[in-house]
């Protein structure tokens, strides 16, 4: 029976992991801390802790993913990237220690839509050359990187899902809505796009079990919207008053640079392949279906 790996099993990594437990599947949870392994088991998922940021060339840790079956096993890759430079070491790291462990035989990556850049507000697919331009987009786009030229070496099976804004229950912007922190007025605000946490989940599963080895697909609800807007309908289903808003120019004086960062980047995501190539059936197609069940 194929073993399912899940490394960086946090908020979207455990609820796969409840799924592959549910039908009574063998499934491991990887995540850097012994605290964070000690939870995960807690709340019945199998766990072990390994810190992909260390060489795996020499951390003995490395070598549990070996007793965890690597080779021949399906693996999520969730992980984040280092939280600076330009390079997922990670990733890199990862690719080594399965020359040394063992292969998968089926990776699904879970990359960000960042890597297409700014695109001002132009409807974007899956063959838009990719731009990346913040330090995060290009971290991601090194590992895409780096797991294609896996691919290719090995001939084990390869999907990338490039994710917009994930949102869920307790995953929505509401102490910053609280604090009454200031927005870009409506109409000089970015599009953005978001997907629910369970259709996330639905496509990470449907990408496992029969994405097309090679594919990329946007994992967006296909419903984009601005930043501001997005923020005025979580405020109205939590019952809060809208956030004060700024000028672009005001903006950048008084928004923090993450913020600004965002704000430099306008894209509308198509999920048409997500939906009819991979054949994902979004639960939660827009944020007015979604948000009831965040709250």
């Amino acid at each position: 029976m194929t073993t399912t790996l899940i490394l960086g099993c946090g908020y979207i990594g455990r609820r796969l992991a409840r799924h592959y437990l549910d039908q009574d599947l063998p499934v491991v949870g990887v995540v850097r801390s012994a605290e964070s392994a000690a939870d995960l088991t807690a709340q019945g998922i199998p766990a072990l802790a390994l810190d992909l940021g260390r060489d795996p060339d020499t951390a003995r840790d490395w070598d549990e993913l070996a007793r965890a079956s690597v080779a021949g096993a399906q693996v999520f890759h969730l992980a984040p990237p280092p939280e600076a430079g330009t390079q997922d070491l990670h990733t890199r790291h990862l690719v080594a220690a399965f020359d040394r462990l063992g292969h998968p035989s089926r990776l699904v990556y879970i990359s960000t839509t960042g890597v297409y850049g700014d695109c001002g507000g132009d409807w974007v697919d899956e063959d838009r050359p990719v731009n990346p331009r913040a330090d995060r987009a290009l971290r991601r786009w090194d590992a895409e990187q780096t797991l294609g030229r896996w691919r290719s070496a090995t001939g084990h099976a390869l999907v990338i899902l490039r994710v917009a804004g994930i949102y869920g229950p307790g995953r929505l912007p509401l102490e910053r809505i609280r604090a009454g922190l200031p927005l870009v007025r409506p109409e000089e605000a970015p599009w953005s796009n978001r997907i629910h946490a369970d259709d996330l989940v639905s496509a990470c599963i449907a990408a496992m079990g029969h994405g097309a080895d090679g594919a990329i697909y946007n994992a967006c609800d296909g419903h984009p919207s601005t930043m501001t807007d997005y923020f005025f309908q979580v405020a109205d289903a939590a019952g809060l008053p809208h956030p004060p808003v700024l000028s672009l120019t005001e903006a950048r004086e008084q928004l923090s640079p993450g913020m600004l960062s965002y704000m430099r980047e306008s894209r509308r995501l198509s999920n048409r392949r997500l939906v009819e190539d991979l054949g994902v059936e979004l639960r939660y197609p827009a944020l007015a279906q979604g948000l009831p069940s965040c709250l």
